[in-house]
């Protein structure tokens, strides 16, 4: 069978996993190497609520992986995520073998490197929008002195 690439998304029970974090997230390299797979990146993403309970849960971890991992084993994998007691939830999507490895080396990435990506962003963003709103200032201006220009040459013709 085919070796494909595959993004997994965990949610991890919040209390487990703020009692003993090393033992919680570590089943998930565990479960993926027991099931014929080799880890890529793994790591946490975020802690935040949940959209709606899961087994009585409202916040949830959300542990992000990259792992290589025969297409045929991942019905074995998902099985053995549903029994953890730790785990939640699981959503596995096969990534596109093109874009691999800029998707792992993204999430082998600092946080704060990607943090201050997300300020430069941000502020070339910001002052974009200064830019276009003075631009647009200056035309609001150009019509006004255009109207009253118009405005004093009908007055003109009055006489």
């Amino acid at each position: 069978m085919a070796v494909n690439v595959y993004e997994g998304m965990f949610i991890l029970d919040t209390n487990r996993y703020a009692r003993d974090a090393a033992n919680v997230s570590g089943q998930i390299p565990e479960l993926i190497s027991k099931a014929g797979g080799q880890m890529l990146a793994s790591r946490l993403w975020e802690e935040r609520r949940l959209a709606y309970p899961i087994d009585g849960h409202r916040k949830g971890t959300y542990w992000l992986t990259y792992f290589k991992l025969e297409s045929g084993e991942l019905a074995g994998l998902t099985r053995q995520c549903q029994l953890s007691e730790s785990i939640l939830r699981t959503l596995f999507l096969k990534v596109d073998p093109r874009i691999a490895d800029a998707l792992v080396a993204h999430a082998l990435a600092d946080p704060a490197v990607l943090r201050r990506e997300a300020e430069a962003a941000e502020q070339a963003r910001t002052a974009e929008l200064a830019k276009s709103a003075r631009l647009a200032k200056a035309a609001a201006l150009e019509l006004e002195e255009t109207d009253v220009a118009v405005d004093e040459l009908g007055d003109d013709d009055d006489e």
